[in-house]
């Protein structure tokens, strides 16, 4: 099988800078290709999650949590219903991830092998050119 990667624009919240939280990225229920690379979770119980080990560039391995946030589904006071993979804030420090740089995830589907790096991309900018907006979220990466 073919590796898949998506890439994502970090934002000052997901690289802890705002202090809000621990550091961690948001994977949109709608990412149903990045969600099918990832292991199932059950939605049948309450915020089930799974610890999955993420090798870098260097081929260092890297154990974060991979949760499905979904009280909105088990408690009436419920407001959550998101997939996050958690507890990035060292590893995000390590690496010197800022707001405006990318993170990278990868894998072959069915190996439970997956890999995780972040981009850093100067953007060219082109005066003779109409601006372009930067949306966030995750995209596949050809």
């Amino acid at each position: 099988m073919k590796k898949l990667s998506f890439r994502k624009l970090l934002s000052a919240n997901d690289v802890g800078a705002t202090g809000g939280h621990q550091a961690g990225v948001l994977i949109p229920k709608g990412e149903t290709e990045l969600l099918r690379l990832l292991p199932h979770l059950d939605p049948s119980i309450k915020n089930p999650s799974i610890m999955i080990d993420f090798f870098d560039e260097n081929d260092n391995s890297n154990r974060f949590r991979f949760v499905y946030y979904n009280n909105k589904l088990h408690d009436d006071t419920g407001t959550r219903n998101e997939y996050r993979i958690t507890g990035m804030t060292a590893w995000f420090r390590e690496k010197n991830a800022q707001a405006g740089d990318f993170i990278e995830i990868s894998g072959v589907p069915k190996t439970n092998q997956y890999f995780m790096k972040i981009v850093s991309e100067e953007i060219k900018v082109n005066e003779n050119e109409p601006a372009k907006i930067q949306l966030r979220g995750w995209r596949r990466v050809y």
